[in-house]
């Protein structure tokens, strides 16, 4: 896990939080900054917050040492973040590519896995669109028109 450090440094009259590694933004409400967190959602921030005892309006730079403690107690006790929870999720990936299940097979060729639909949607996933079909005449003539010329051009270097 991360070091549990959390400071208030000052650069320049820039008071920084830190929870967990994860620098917060200072004019933000904290509710907003523990979004920031990988694994925390809003969802989350309620409960979190609810526990610790801190009024989600406060802003970032306001939030006490002793505040940020408790934050930082309640998320580490109730929680999976950062990267604990990174490496959990692709450890399962893995694991599922690894016994060779249809959502391992669908991860390892890029595909969607929870059973969305490929043939209209899932740009994000495929990539760019490619043309594959017939070619207009005009297209096909020009192509062996090129491939003609080539062919001359190398019969008279010859």
């Amino acid at each position: 896990m991360l070091p549990a450090v959390m400071l208030n440094i000052n650069k320049n009259k820039l008071n920084m939080t830190r929870i967990l590694g994860i620098m917060l933004p200072d004019e933000k409400r904290i509710d907003y900054s523990l979004t920031l967190l990988y694994g925390i959602g809003w969802g989350n921030v309620g409960s979190v917050l609810k526990q610790a005892g801190v009024d989600p309006k406060t802003k970032a730079k306001d939030v006490t040492e002793s505040e940020l403690k408790k934050i930082n107690e309640v998320i580490e006790k109730n929680f999976k973040v950062e990267g604990y929870l990174r490496e959990t999720v692709t450890d399962n990936i893995k694991r599922l590519r690894e016994i060779g299940c249809y959502r391992g097979i669908r991860h390892i060729r890029g595909l969607p896995v929870r059973g969305q639909r490929t043939k209209s949607n899932a740009r994000t996933k495929r990539g760019k669109r490619k043309t594959v079909g017939a070619l207009r005449k005009e297209a096909w003539a020009k192509i062996e028109q090129t491939k003609t010329t080539d062919a001359v051009k190398e019969k008279t270097t010859e």
